[in-house]
């Protein structure tokens, strides 16, 4: 992290839709964003183009991202607003001036409250006197498109849902397996799967790794056990595996989980969910609540006693079934039963609060959605690599001006101006020519505002251009750049669609919402599922010179893993002297099983311009440090002042008996094993990475090709034979 001093002061917030272009004012110079309201001790607030979230009658309520510099050759602090305004309106232009404003609510990275107290005296004061006009037709395009996202873009049908009651993991494939030769491996391998699977030429079976365990099978999707006796050929990979995982944790200064014993393996070619519990469900009562959880499980599952219907948490979705194995349906989050919503906060079940519309949590999960991670970018300096698989193909993106190009290892557009956009993990670049040279841009694609979750360019709209000068571009996305989206009163994972990938002679993969166990908490935002990290655990990414590479939107973002038994304790304490409680799982336990994990890793995750050259940032900090559990050797949730007297690794934890709740208890789920049930422990597919040596230039295509519309997430992927095959 840069602590230099012209970084003293620069703090990474802004909000949602974050729009600079001069579109929502008419008029005379006056009318321009961003607008500016100097102090009395100097101090400079610009308040950039607001997002409306009501308007009714004379009223209207929005947010606007701001930023206040000490002085005026300071890096500016940004950060984020809810206001109420009170409109005059101009009904012969259509235009309303803004006579009054009340500043509800703000955010700074930090909670500056000096910041915050600043920004309200300043902008209550001093907004009325600098004549801002509103565009009323702007107002209303712009309520429509946030209604659009927030409402209707998102998908919601359930994936697959498998049940298991021993130790499983899900291996996803985006459809049926592709294969192509790895010439740094020497060997075959399966591309369309974040998981590696290769095929050994000297036994002709396929070997996958994951969890610190090898397993082979002859076939792909089926046939798979441990294996301890390694052909040579695989015993060298994973020498290389165990080097690779030495330097990586080295590196990341943070402690990976590693199975202990092997599992089985359920092999899916269709989007997946795994649920899992350890033997036939037993439930504990959340107290003063009519829920039941399962507590030999550590996946979401509850009973309501009431209705007793099984309510699951699915990548920030709910689903209710009457039995375990399901059919599983979508329950919207303001619509389940009211138990949920006193879910105690500091118990082991109060992370679902995020997911429970009308909660305090859930409220604020969706103001730190807002707040973005930013940094200043040295345009002189940055650069960004292109590369295409053959020429360059561009598809129209739906209800916009732009089109997409299909075979590009990154996010590229063409706009009405013939200008080519890059979008390089967090930075947009800018070319007269699809294969560059490229330069940091000063603006964002006209219409990209407008891109529709359908397109697999959805996550490009939360990537903004805050402030240039001529040396500098201020830049930051907000999570949804990396899969993060309310869906009307709450906070879910990915848009629920399936996106085509790129099958050639490079696969390049698109992002996905299910597979990976996805869990919110307030501290790192989304993380995968225990087990499925990125070192010792599942997704391992061998020869992968970056992150995720794609499954996740950005190359070069992978989500933390979510701890062992980490459920609750995020949102308060136990009260003093309850006992605590901890999941009824022994298999794959780790060692430090009773101890909570430190909030954040030495290296936070959800910053994709670390590391990065000519680019200077900050961590965004979205939770203050003074809220989370005050004693870092202990589990939130649970009692402060006691441990268990047992740990895996000396003695068999004696597995807990289930209590029995006072109030009527509900039948056991149906113990019918028919349907299994697993976590999807996979990833969706993997992008290629941003730094694959570019290609040779090749000529602008002369005419965009007819792109082809998304699929629900639900429906199994469409597949094509690779065209041809090569280096992977």
């Amino acid at each position: 992290m840069d602590k230099s001093p012209h970084m003293k002061f620069f703090i990474t917030i802004l909000p949602g839709l974050l729009l600079l272009q001069l579109s929502f004012l008419k008029g005379v110079a006056q009318n321009t964003w961003p607008k500016e309201i100097t102090t009395t001790d100097g101090k400079i607030i610009s308040i950039f183009e607001p997002q409306p979230e009501k308007y009714a009658g004379n009223n209207i309520t929005a947010r606007a991202a701001v930023s206040i510099r000490k002085t005026a050759g300071a890096d500016p602090v940004f950060g984020v607003m809810w206001f109420d305004a009170l409109l005059l309106p101009d009904t012969d232009n259509k235009t309303a001036t803004v006579r009054s404003v009340t500043v509800t609510k703000s955010k700074f990275s930090d909670g500056d409250e000096a910041s915050r107290a600043t920004l309200k005296q300043a902008v209550e004061s001093g907004a009325p006197q600098i004549n801002i006009r509103l565009d009323l037709e702007r107002v209303n395009e712009m309520m429509q498109q946030e209604k659009d996202d927030t409402e209707s873009g998102i998908q919601t049908a359930p994936p697959a849902i498998y049940y298991r009651n021993k130790p499983t993991t899900l291996i996803v494939l985006d459809g049926e397996p592709v294969e192509q030769q790895d010439d740094d491996l020497k060997m075959t391998r399966v591309v369309n799967s974040p998981y590696l699977i290769v095929k050994n030429p000297d036994d002709n079976k396929y070997y996958l790794y994951g969890g610190s365990f090898w397993y082979s099978s002859s076939r792909v999707k089926s046939g798979w056990s441990n294996v301890k006796n390694l052909p040579s050929k695989i015993k060298a990979v994973d020498a290389a595996i165990k080097e690779q995982q030495q330097k990586d944790t080295e590196n990341d200064k943070e402690e990976e989980p590693r199975f202990t014993v092997p599992t089985d393996i359920l092999v899916s070619t269709e989007p997946a969910e795994l649920l899992q519990t350890e033997g036939e469900p037993t439930y504990k009562a959340v107290e003063n609540s009519t829920l039941l959880y399962v507590d030999n499980s550590l996946d979401e599952i509850f009973k309501d006693v009431e209705s007793q219907k099984n309510y699951i948490l699915l990548s920030g979705r709910w689903y209710a079934s009457t039995t375990i194995e399901g059919p599983w349906e979508y329950v919207p989050s303001d619509a389940l039963p009211a138990a949920f919503a006193s879910i105690p906060k500091g118990s082991e079940k109060d992370g679902v609060l995020s997911s429970v519309a009308g909660t305090d949590a859930a409220e604020e999960a969706i103001v730190d959605a807002n707040i973005p991670q930013t940094a200043k970018v040295d345009r002189s300096a940055a650069t960004c690599t292109v590369s295409y698989d053959g020429n360059p193909r561009f598809v129209p993106i739906e209800n916009t001006n732009l089109s997409l190009a299909e075979n590009s290892n990154i996010t590229v557009m063409l706009a009405p101006n013939n200008q080519y956009y890059a979008l390089e993990n967090g930075i947009w670049f800018k070319s007269s020519r699809p294969d560059g040279p490229w330069e940091v841009a000063n603006e964002r694609p006209s219409d990209v505002e407008k891109i529709p979750a359908s397109s697999n360019a959805y996550n490009t709209k939360y990537v903004y251009i805050y402030h240039t000068t001529p040396q500098y571009v201020y830049v930051g996305y907000t999570p949804g750049y990396l899969g993060s989206y309310r869906y009307h009163h709450t906070m879910v994972w990915g848009t629920g669609w399936h996106y085509r990938p790129w099958y050639g002679h490079w696969y390049y993969p698109r992002p996905c919402t299910w597979g990976f166990g996805m869990m919110y908490n307030p501290w790192t935002g989304w993380s995968v599922s225990w087990g499925l990290s990125f070192n010792f655990g599942w997704l391992h990414y061998y020869h992968y010179h970056g992150h995720g590479w794609g499954w996740f939107g950005p190359p070069m973002f992978r989500p933390p893993f979510r701890p062992w038994g980490w459920n609750g304790g995020y949102y308060g304490h136990r009260p003093a002297g309850t006992p605590a409680r901890y999941p009824n799982v022994v298999a794959n336990r780790p060692a430090n099983w009773n101890t909570r994990p430190v909030a954040r890793p030495a290296v936070t995750r959800d910053n994709v311009y670390h590391n990065r050259p000519a680019v200077v940032t900050r961590d965004r900090v979205t939770r203050p440090v003074a809220t989370r559990p005050a004693n870092p050797g202990t589990r939130p949730g649970n009692n402060q002042n006691t441990r268990p007297s047992t740990r895996p690794g000396t003695t068999t934890p004696a597995r807990p008996n289930p209590t029995t709740p006072a109030r009527p208890v509900s039948p056991r789920p149906s113990e019918n094993n028919t349907k299994p049930v697993t976590r999807p422990a996979t990833r969706p597919p993997q992008t290629k990475p941003a730094t694959k040596p570019a290609v040779k230039p090749r000529p602008a295509p002369t005419k965009p090709a007819q792109a082809r519309p998304a699929t629900p997430a639900n429906k199994k992927p469409v597949t094509r034979p690779v065209e041809r095959k090569g280096n992977r």
